[in-house]
């Protein structure tokens, strides 16, 4: 566990808040699990993502550490990040992240967890952490009609394939797009975002930044 105490999860959110404003960085949506969060961010530039989370991971280790008397490390390893292709995946990552506490039998209701975004993304909550990415914004004239029609979007399951593509995506660092544009950005830069075609030597990606596009972390 890294989140121990509701003292832990405001601190954490605190210095991701720093953080942001100090790297640049627009966060869309998040939560906070027991054992670990998910963040879905659009840096303002290609190493804005990775410095954010290098600086919040040892900002609150420290903290963790002193105030739970522990020493050592907390995260397992380096974050796990993927580009997105926000017009494809954007809101269905939204959906993905605040799911998160249903789907591991927290709550019932994405609403009933706190540490989400949530209550403000569909449920008009004050959250100065978050910034409204366009996609979201056009899906209402007014903040009342986007949040409606955000809630809508709850109605229906995520679908089997779109958690796969989401996981395998974020594990591999790969870019969470559909094949097509995969392709076509492949294409133009001249290496490979997916996974390679069978019995083909695998190639370092290289050229494209995973803070190029919005990020999802877990």
């Amino acid at each position: 566990p890294c989140f121990l105490t509701n003292d832990d999860r405001i601190l954490y959110l605190h210095w991701l808040g720093h953080y942001m404003r100090e790297f640049g960085v627009a966060l869309h949506a998040w939560v906070l699990m027991n054992n670990h969060a998910h963040l879905l961010l659009t840096p303002a530039a290609p190493e804005s993502a990775s410095r954010l989370m290098q600086a919040l991971g040892r900002r609150y280790v420290r903290y963790f550490n002193h105030r739970h008397g522990r020493s050592g490390t907390l995260w397992e390893g380096r974050f796990r990040a993927c580009a997105v292709h926000a017009d494809a995946y954007l809101l269905t990552c939204m959906r993905y992240i605040e799911l998160n506490p249903v789907r591991a039998g927290m709550t019932g209701a994405p609403g009933v967890h706190q540490w989400s975004s949530y209550r403000s993304n569909a449920l008009g909550l004050a959250d100065s952490l978050l910034t409204e990415h366009p996609l979201y914004t056009g899906l209402g004239a007014s903040p009342a009609g986007r949040q409606h029609a955000y809630r809508n979007l709850f109605r229906e399951r995520l679908e089997d394939a779109s958690l796969a593509c989401i996981r395998t995506a974020t594990a591999s660092g790969h870019l969470l797009a559909s094949q097509g544009f995969r392709k076509e950005i492949e294409a133009a830069r001249g290496v490979r975002l997916g996974p390679a075609a069978i019995g083909r030597p695998r190639k370092r990606m290289a050229g494209l930044e995973n803070d190029d596009l919005p990020m999802l972390e877990v």
